[in-house]
């Protein structure tokens, strides 16, 4: 009676225990498309970079939103020419950027393919150090976002917590930090100068710019020009993904001719 009782109590305490983890993981589940429907209207107050930069490098928090209307089209301009040139075509993911960057890895060298939305899905709902499990993450969150924010939210969150120095997180505290100004009043070299700063901006400074991040502050510069006036209003936006998609399937056309040319090889 003794062994029955006893393997009773056993079989009870691992049903209990499977049961909470259970709930948890349901628990976290919820938590991972509630989050980010809830952002759709509410701000980020804060990130795990930004926690984590604080609680270890005992970095104080510069940041001060706002909204996109309140932060100079400049900005997005120098993000667009910069950090994704597809950003209003694709829906997420760039293809062209994956194969370029695969590409490049098999000759032994680094390019970056993460495209503006996934750079704000991690920067709001993840851990800055990178893995593919993060990864894996990455793409269900650029996911959500790019299906209930829309693309002028992404950009302003993107705006908003991108990290841009020391401390320093978002256009307004950019802004005000290296040029004394507010984000609404920045310049198109003001702005080129804070996103040629975007890889390392824990090492460069836009306000005293090195030779290499002037030179790249002039080629976004260039880029910006000859990108025009991005609009997020429905219809740019559907003309943005009908151009995307030829240059996709000019790219697509581009893979195959140069497959036919190895073989003949």
């Amino acid at each position: 009676m003794a062994t029955k009782k006893s393997k009773s109590t056993k079989s009870k305490k691992k049903s209990s225990f499977w049961r909470i983890v259970g709930k948890i993981v349901l628990g976290l589940f919820l938590l991972s498309i509630l989050l980010p429907i809830a952002y759709r209207w509410i701000n980020p107050p804060v990130t795990l970079l930004m926690l984590r930069r604080a609680v270890f490098d005992g970095q104080s928090i510069e940041k001060k939103w706002k909204p996109i209307e309140e932060i100079s089209p400049n900005m997005y301009k120098a993000a667009i020419a910069s950090e994704d040139n597809y950003f209003l075509g694709h829906r997420g993911f760039d293809v062209i950027a994956i194969d370029q960057a695969i590409q490049e890895r098999e000759h032994g060298r680094k390019r970056g393919a993460s495209t503006i939305s996934q750079q704000t899905a991690k920067n709001v709902f993840l851990w800055p150090k990178s893995s593919w499990v993060r990864k894996g993450f990455e793409v269900y969150y650029t996911f959500m976002i790019e299906t209930f924010w829309g693309k002028e939210r992404i950009m302003e969150v993107y705006l908003n917590v991108i990290e841009m120095g020391p401390g320093i997180y978002g256009a307004e505290a950019a802004a005000q930090h290296y040029f004394h100004c507010s984000a609404k009043n920045l310049s198109a070299h003001q702005a080129a100068l804070i996103t040629a700063c975007y890889p390392a901006p824990l090492k460069r400074n836009p306000a005293r710019p090195s030779g290499y991040v002037s030179h790249q502050a002039s080629v976004i510069q260039g880029r910006m020009a000859k990108y025009g006036n991005p609009k997020f209003t429905d219809e740019y936006i559907k003309g943005c993904r009908e151009r995307y998609k030829k240059a996709v399937n000019k790219w697509e056309s581009k893979k195959k001719k140069q497959l036919k040319r190895k073989k003949k090889k």
